[in-house]
């Protein structure tokens, strides 16, 4: 695992497939890198097999390498929760098991308080007919998905999921957050 630099922080987030998630990320200025992979369960070094069995207890997940003084914790946050439902339990559209749950994997006391706070806020604001259900839980071990998995999307565009499922997303976000992503 390769250190990130000094004036960069992390954040670990779990929204469904973890091909959409990245795909989302990697448009956002201010983000160095994103990376695939995989946390929140008990078999070591999981296999993408594995994990889509649903019985390891990881979630897919993507690690985010971004620059606070361009974009903070918050603001990667609210993207996160305006590109998945966060009210659903387990499940991502078709995709269901607990390998899909919403997940922030906290990095620090800061961030476990900024997600709650944000948490707090959406569902006072009533943006979801029903309460979000994203886990807020320590970070524990962080295995990087395999490579083929990494930057999949802008690799394999054509691909019907890409097309049907993750064009979409990436399209909505770079609407909604016109300001935040890379032209």
């Amino acid at each position: 695992m390769s250190a990130q630099p000094s004036n960069r922080e992390l954040a670990t987030l779990g929204g469904g497939c973890f091909w959409c998630t990245e795909a989302v990320f990697e448009q956002v200025i201010g983000v160095d890198k994103v990376e695939s992979g995989y946390t929140g369960g008990a078999t070591l070094n999981p296999t993408y097999r594995q994990i889509c069995n649903g019985d390891t207890g990881h979630a897919e997940v993507v690690q985010v390498t971004f620059d606070p003084s361009v974009i903070s914790f918050r603001e990667i946050l609210e993207i996160f929760f305006a590109t998945h439902d966060p009210t659903t339990l387990n499940r991502q559209g078709a995709d269901s098991g607990t390998q899909y749950r919403s997940a922030v994997f906290f990095h620090s006391l800061e961030q476990k308080q900024s997600a709650e706070t944000l948490i707090a806020d959406l569902n006072a604001r009533k943006i979801w007919d029903r309460p979000i259900v994203t886990e807020v839980t320590p970070l524990p071990i962080f295995y990087r998905a395999e490579d083929y998995h990494q930057g999949y999307f802008r690799l394999n565009p054509t691909q019907n999921y890409c097309g049907y499922v993750i064009a979409p997303k990436v399209a909505k976000s770079r609407k909604q957050f016109a300001s935040k992503t890379r032209s």
